[in-house]
């Protein structure tokens, strides 16, 4: 058994989860944040049968779109903070985890 954590865009979340559905999958979804952009991410929890990941893999991958954004980062110097010159940066995809499961109950 294995544990996919996948984390994804929450524009990419309602299709992914429907997707996931309708090829047999279960998930849970949380919501979370990201570190660089402080954008709302979804982690997503699916455990599966080995032989199954590649296919939970294909779907995500599939269904979770890479973009171009522009954003301001933010220059911190002492007690201010202000924002620099804008800049275009990938956002989307998904970051995705495949981990062992010892044990899996469905309680």
């Amino acid at each position: 058994m294995k544990l996919v954590i996948a984390i994804i865009s929450n524009d990419d979340c309602p299709v992914v989860l429907d997707e996931l559905s309708n090829a047999g999958y279960r998930a849970t979804k949380l919501s979370t944040s990201g570190g660089f952009l402080r954008a709302g991410n979804s982690t997503l929890l699916i455990g599966v049968e080995k032989e199954k990941v590649d296919s939970v893999i294909s779907i995500i991958g599939e269904f979770s779109s890479t973009r171009k954004t522009m954003v301001a980062p933010m220059v911190t110097s002492g007690e201010f903070s202000m924002a620099s010159t804008p800049i275009e940066v990938n956002v989307g995809g998904a970051t995705v985890f495949v981990l062992d499961v010892d044990r899996f109950y469905r309680l």
